[in-house]
């Protein structure tokens, strides 16, 4: 008794587990973005972003679609700097621009991807534990099966609200413009219209959970037993979690590759799409003021021959 009085007390409540998904959240975050930050800059200088190009940006939580501003924009991923490679440019970002350049675009991501990351972990630890408490036998699956679900759900309410954010940084669109956008497109296209690339994420994500989890537990419990440890050490927890990682991102590899290219095109399909409606605004307002300026015409040409016609009569 006084044995599992003491394991439930080592049991972290659904705050703790939330708050612990915060802190690993940041962690990884200052962690990856410079990499990805690096490779961006690398990008742009040997393929320069048009206007309304976008690409992927992870903050090591989770992709963000970014779509590219005007030519003149000194925005981060524009800033020149001749670089021969990934240590050229890590050396000469921190030399020239500050330290601080290499999280550029790291601020706005973290709005989705903290909210994302903490319902992703907490849902699988909560899942997880309800899963063995019921099953009992054969929780060799449980990871699979709780990785999957709260990497769905984690998807489908963070979805939305990245696809607003997206519009919002693409459109510079004040609060108001943005409920007037959103609730015209519900109003047109139906709720569903809110999940936008939900479809090419999950088919990416949840495989990616899936293997990650299981491979994850797996190679936990094998490390364990071999060291002859009751509870994984932060070297085993970190190396079954690079090791597991690592082999769903080669299995998922393909995914991920559809996924992007999906992504990408949605976004820039929209651009091409606004583009086209300000020119058809711009073709409205000349044709308005052609018409009106021939109606004046007319009128013009009305007095004018009203006035012949009182002089000659």
């Amino acid at each position: 008794m006084a044995e599992m009085s003491d394991s439930n007390l080592e049991k972290p409540t659904i705050i703790q587990q939330a708050m612990a998904s915060c802190c690993g959240a940041i962690i990884t975050s200052l962690l990856v973005s410079p990499l990805d930050v690096i490779k961006t800059r690398l990008q742009a200088q040997s393929n320069p972003f048009p206007k309304g190009k976008c690409f992927v940006y992870s903050s090591g939580l989770m992709d963000h679609i970014c779509v590219c501003e005007n030519g003149n924009s000194k925005a981060w991923y524009k800033k020149p700097g001749n670089f021969k490679g990934t240590l050229d440019a890590f050396v000469k970002i921190i030399r020239i621009e500050g330290i601080k350049s290499l999280w550029s675009g790291l601020p706005p991501t973290l709005i989705m991807a903290l909210p994302n990351a903490i319902i992703y972990f907490t849902l699988y630890d909560q899942l997880r534990e309800a899963l063995k408490y019921r099953l009992k036998k054969g929780d060799e699956y449980i990871p699979v099966l709780a990785g999957s679900l709260s990497r769905f759900s984690s998807l489908t309410v963070v979805s939305p609200l990245e696809l607003i954010r997206t519009r919002m940084q693409h459109r510079k669109l004040s609060y108001k413009q943005l409920y007037l956008c959103v609730s015209t497109q519900v109003a047109a296209d139906g709720w569903f219209s809110l999940w936008r690339g939900w479809s090419s994420t999950v088919l990416r994500d949840i495989p990616f959970s899936a293997m990650y989890w299981y491979n994850y537990e797996r190679f936990k419990k094998m490390m364990c037993k071999q060291v002859g440890a009751h509870e994984p050490t932060f070297l085993i927890a970190f190396t079954s979690g690079a090791a597991s990682g690592s082999i769903a991102a080669v299995i998922t590899q393909p995914f991920d590759v559809v996924k992007t290219h999906r992504q990408t095109a949605l976004w820039e399909s929209e651009t091409l799409e606004t583009k086209e409606e300000k020119e058809r605004k711009e073709e409205k307002k000349k044709n308005l003021s052609l018409d009106r300026a021939m109606k004046n015409n007319d009128c013009h040409r009305v007095k004018f021959l009203v006035w012949i016609f009182k002089i000659i009569v």
